[in-house]
């Protein structure tokens, strides 16, 4: 099996990586290095990228197996490569491009070349339709997977030790907001809690705007601590994501939540009967969702664990062998 190195914490990454873990007993991966998060300048990111990959994928050509690719440089595979080529569709949002004008026309080509490819998997029921309508007529939805053992032993913490950890008051109200990044909408979400002494917003992972609340960039047990110690998550993106990891792992760690339902956040909401937060009210929406009963957030945590490390090994492990047969 061939694939981009999946090396970052995007939720694209660990999806990719999370590939590699369960089939690692049945396949040997190759790996060939993504370029375009190595650039610390944004502009024309994607266009660097697909240069700097191109004597690469020449070089993968001839090799024997089968690529499981999520990156506009399918564009460079030729047309027998993209048929033993899986291809995992994240999604779509012009608010990222970081190459335009010319982005947008590289995406209307991976669009027309997907149906070359044996198989095309998205992470949420919206991104299937969405790439139908494009004219991709066959496409499988294998949802974002977590390890639910790492979950349940973060259920099992002292939550007020790790709200201790993090300096929170007894009495203060933590709200998770995401990622403090572009288009999340976590500069929103505090921006329309501020003023309220008793509301502490907190943010993880990198920081590329500005934000008024609190700012954690964690190792991966801390920010599960971090995430123990919070009362809610807020989640009010203007993009159009996938099937954020933040909210599902929120979820899965007991937090109730807020979410607006956009793109694959809206297939996650609706899986686990989360409400929309409405920024006009959101203050009373988040004293409201706060004194959510338990029993509530242990219906979002069962909605959400079917999609465990089983359930991913499954439908990866019939898919991978299916395509390789």
């Amino acid at each position: 099996m061939h694939s981009l190195e999946p090396t970052g914490r995007t939720g694209g990454r660990a999806y990719l990586r999370m590939i590699h873990d369960v089939t690692a007993d049945q396949y040997e991966w190759h790996t060939v290095p993504d370029y375009k998060r190595a650039y610390r300048a944004r502009r024309w990111r994607k266009l660097r990228h697909l240069a700097r990959l191109a004597p690469a994928i020449r070089g993968l050509q001839h090799v024997p197996g089968t690529f499981v690719w999520d990156d506009l440089s399918l564009l460079l595979f030729t047309p027998s490569m993209r048929a033993r080529t899986i291809f995992v569709f994240h999604h779509y949002e012009p608010l990222q491009h970081d190459s335009a004008p010319i982005e947008a026309q590289l995406w209307q080509r991976l669009f027309a070349a997907l149906p070359q490819c044996a198989a095309v998997v998205c992470v949420a029921p919206y991104w299937a339709n969405f790439l139908r309508a494009q004219g991709v007529p066959d496409v499988k939805v294998i949802y974002n997977a977590f390890d639910l053992t790492e979950f349940d032993h973060v259920r099992t913490l002292d939550r007020q030790v790790c709200r201790d950890e993090f300096g929170l008051a007894p009495d203060a109200i933590a709200v998770y907001a995401g990622k403090a990044v572009h288009w999340k909408g976590t500069d929103a979400v505090a921006s329309a809690l501020h003023g309220d002494s008793r509301l502490h917003v907190l943010a993880t992972g990198s920081k590329t705007i500005g934000f008024t609340g609190t700012h954690h960039d964690l190792p991966r047990d801390r920010y599960l601590r971090l995430l123990r110690a919070c009362d809610l998550g807020v989640f009010a993106p203007q993009m159009r994501e996938g099937w954020s990891r933040c909210a599902a792992e929120a979820l899965l760690t007991g937090m109730p939540c807020l979410i607006r339902p956009i793109a694959g956040l809206g297939d996650l909401a609706y899986i686990a009967g989360q409400p929309v937060p409405d920024l006009s009210r959101l203050r009373e929406q988040v004293y409201e969702r706060a004194a959510t009963p338990e029993a509530e957030t242990k219906a979002a945590y069962d909605a959400l664990a079917r999609f465990d490390s089983g359930y991913f090994s499954r439908a990866w492990g019939g898919l991978l062998a299916a395509v390789a047969a």
